[in-house]
């Protein structure tokens, strides 16, 4: 029978340090031999559903998420994102590990994060502008204090009311951090890395209002219609994105300003791969805006889960 780890499980073995390692070499390394399947879509009464698939020939390693994203209005208290992992036997297909990976999820999207805010955020960066205040925000309020020196968290949600329940429940988590809860404004005008972490459709603030040096990583959006940031935001930036294939199909981000004929293709400098690997210059200077802008990658699923695997072993022989 395939061994089954729970949210419980994962939270306990998944170590959001080693995991932002994992996810830079895996970019760097082995990410041009991998083979990525095209994300499949279905749509729900109440959501969308999709699957996303990863084989890395050189290890000989398979898996398979499958993924249920509710519609904002019907999202309930634990959030709209609801995911199951399988690493998978490439010669059989069954199951070696089948995982609960909502929190899979939210860690390995925020340690990818992570490793983009480390090549493109000014390395004095002390404020860290989150919009959301779900599993994903907090996700990246964990993981972006691993890579950053950060002194002041800035919460913006749907309502001011969310905001101030969202930083009263976690700023107890994390003692040594000052966290308050700000307008749209405020958090895209005062942060020196601002995380959208939102399942809003269109821009959450006004891309004039961004200060010079700022570090974005727009998480939320994974449809071609939909956008997290404005086209001003983007012409700003310079751009690196997860997946060059992403890129021109999903982003709505980048997309929406190709269809207005603001941006070029061209405006994209690297994905995750030239970035990490060197190939292509990060930030330059203190002043330029970058983003980096994500919609999940199958590779990154598949660390989080090679890790798992080899940390329960671990924990089995000390059993």
């Amino acid at each position: 029978m395939p061994t089954y780890l729970t949210e419980s499980d994962v939270r306990a073995l998944l170590d959001p340090r080693q995991l932002i390692q994992n996810i830079e070499l895996a970019f760097r390394d082995r990410y041009p031999g991998i083979q990525i399947l095209p994300r499949n879509f279905a749509r729900l009464n109440a959501g969308i559903f999709l699957s996303m698939s990863c084989y890395d020939p050189a290890r000989d390693v398979l898996g398979m998420k499958v993924v249920t994203v509710r519609d904002p209005e019907n999202c309930g208290p634990d959030g709209g994102v609801h995911a199951t992992y399988f690493l998978l036997d490439p010669s059989t297909s069954e199951p070696r590990l089948t995982i609960s990976a909502n929190y899979l999820t939210d860690l390995r999207t925020a340690a990818t994060s992570a490793v983009a805010t480390k090549f493109l955020a000014r390395k004095d960066a002390q404020t860290l502008g989150i919009f959301g205040t779900g599993r994903l925000a907090r996700a990246h309020i964990r993981t972006l204090s691993l890579v950053l020196d950060c002194r002041r968290i800035l919460i913006c949600g749907r309502t001011s009311e969310r905001a101030r329940t969202f930083v009263e429940q976690i700023s107890s988590d994390f003692p040594n951090l000052e966290f308050s809860p700000v307008d749209a404004l405020f958090c895209a005008s005062e942060s020196d890395v601002l995380c959208t972490c939102t399942s809003n459709p269109t821009p959450l603030f006004n891309g004039h209002d961004l200060r010079p040096g700022t570090h974005l990583n727009l998480l939320g959006g994974f449809q071609p219609h939909v956008r997290e940031v404005d086209t001003s935001t983007v012409q700003r930036s310079r751009v690196v994105v997860e997946t060059y294939d992403a890129a021109r199909t999903e982003m709505g981000e980048l997309l929406i300003p190709q269809r207005e004929h603001a941006i070029g293709p061209d405006h994209v400098l690297a994905d995750l791969h030239e970035l990490v690997s060197g190939k292509v210059e990060g930030r330059r200077d203190r002043n330029e805006i970058t983003l980096y802008k994500s919609v999940g990658c199958a590779l990154e699923d598949l660390v989080a889960a090679e890790q798992l695997l080899a940390a329960r072993q671990i924990a089995i022989q000390r059993e």
